[in-house]
């Protein structure tokens, strides 16, 4: 009596399946050195601009009691940002041609929700930092394994934009008034940005 295969069963002489294999560049796509350049502009871009937000709610609530946790916050963007100085000299990357309009409008967004209140300007920043968490998980993927490095520095920036987010949401962010309404349209204005400073 012969044996009679299970049906999952691999047998010795069976194809195996193929390992799945890396996207082919495109046409369109960009080279990886083109991209390591984009990812480096737009971060240090968006770093900066948080650095603009959380200096412009400062300036309006920095005596107050939610100065504090902004201040921590903003040392954290420092952080950030000077990573991502370091990495533009290092990679030669091509700093955003927008930066007059990231200082000003980054003040300005900043200071405008933290006149609303203290929880306007938390729901700036779940807004801003939801939006950065979307980002950061796209520029990983689309840098994969080619620099492991970034990618790292990228995953650890990520979670501390997550941290900030949870702080918005535990110091009042969505009892802001029209919180969906100030959310949808800070998260707008964020993708738009990214969008920019990624080509300008």
């Amino acid at each position: 009596m012969t044996d009679r295969a299970q049906p999952n069963q691999v047998q010795p002489n069976q194809a195996q399946p193929s390992q799945a294999q890396p996207r082919r560049r495109l046409p369109g796509d960009l080279t990886p050195d083109a991209l390591l350049d984009r990812v480096i502009r737009v971060d240090h871009a968006g770093e900066y601009g948080a650095k603009r937000i959380y200096e412009g709610q400062l300036a309006v609530l920095g005596a107050k009691p939610e100065g504090k946790v902004i201040r921590h916050m903003l040392e954290q963007e420092l952080t950030h940002l000077h990573a991502f100085e370091k990495l533009m000299v290092e990679r030669r990357a091509r700093p955003s041609l927008l930066f007059p309009v990231w200082h000003v409008a980054g003040f300005a967004l900043g200071a405008a929700t933290a006149l609303m209140g203290p929880k306007a300007a938390m729901a700036c920043t779940v807004a801003v930092e939801e939006v950065i968490d979307e980002h950061y998980r796209e520029q990983k993927l689309a840098l994969g394994e080619a620099e492991p490095e970034i990618t790292a520095k990228i995953e650890q920036f990520r979670a501390e934009e997550v941290e900030h987010r949870d702080t918005g949401l535990a110091h009042g962010a969505e009892e802001a008034p029209a919180y969906p309404l100030l959310s949808r349209a800070i998260k707008t204005g964020s993708r738009l940005a990214i969008w920019l400073a990624e080509r300008v």
